[in-house]
């Protein structure tokens, strides 16, 4: 069977527009997989950006909330210690000795409380210190510095000795257990804080309850009060967690951060 000029002429038309075209397919789709590719590294250094700013600010916060725990145990503790210390040998009567070494005593013992004191204050000054040794002992402390004021019932369960955590997700974790625990002190009027930390298939969960009025979460949610439950859940999402608010009026909150590790 013999093949037309016009047959041959169709064929080397259509091979000849297929490469033609083909280039320029080819130059379509490498130039669209650049501009691909150049947006994802721009929204990565973005997303990268983001999160060392917010990386810092949570620094800076729990550096923060460091100093204003400092400035209320200096004013409200150490500060009471010391005025009872001056008063007790203000008040010595050496021509009694026998009163006089009782009031000494008890001199002493406050003097011995305020250095104790002072030292707890000291280890509270150096955050980075203590979030190095884990965020159970971060917790812990926190809240045997709220139990000092003897205006909460604490319970701290966790079943594991300790989480392994980066040093930036760690800082962002311990930062939003600072922001619920200051939130209860501030507004729940709670009288119980119950705090639990587990570590169950590479995921943590830090959930923190109170017994406090509670909120309904729609109406938080559209109003400005809003932003910090809105800011929790932000930074939780950042570290690949999530955060869950459960609250009703006159029955308390809890608060459930899942983060992996």
């Amino acid at each position: 069977m013999q093949i037309s000029s016009k047959e041959i002429v169709y064929l080397i038309s259509i091979i000849t527009v297929i490469f033609l075209i083909a280039p320029i397919f080819i130059i379509i789709y490498v130039s669209l997989y650049n501009r691909r590719k150049k947006n994802h590294i721009e929204e990565t250094i973005a997303l990268k950006k983001t999160f060392d700013n917010e990386l810092l600010k949570a620094q800076i916060e729990v550096k923060e909330q460091t100093l204003q725990t400092l400035a209320v145990d200096l004013h409200d503790n150490i500060g009471q210690l010391l005025g009872l210390t001056i008063a007790t040998l203000s008040s010595i009567n050496l021509n009694d000795q026998e009163k006089a070494a009782t009031k000494i005593n008890s001199a002493e013992q406050l003097a011995k409380r305020s250095v104790k004191e002072i030292r707890a204050l000291s280890r509270l000054l150096h955050g980075e210190e203590l979030l190095s040794r884990g965020l159970i002992a971060a917790i812990t402390f926190e809240l045997e510095w709220v139990q000092k004021s003897e205006l909460f019932k604490i319970t701290f369960d966790t079943e594991s000795p300790e989480i392994n955590l980066p040093p930036d997700k760690l800082i962002i974790v311990f930062r939003l257990f600072q922001e619920t625990l200051n939130n209860i002190l501030k507004h729940a009027q709670a009288t119980s804080i119950f705090v639990t930390v587990k570590s169950e298939m590479s995921t943590l969960t830090l959930v923190i309850k109170d017994n406090g009025i509670g909120f309904n979460i729609a109406e938080i949610a559209s109003a400005h009060k809003g932003i910090g439950l809105s800011n929790m859940t932000r930074r939780a999402n950042m570290i690949g967690g999530s955060a869950f608010i459960d609250s009703s009026p006159a029955l308390g909150t809890t608060i459930t951060f899942t983060i992996p590790c």
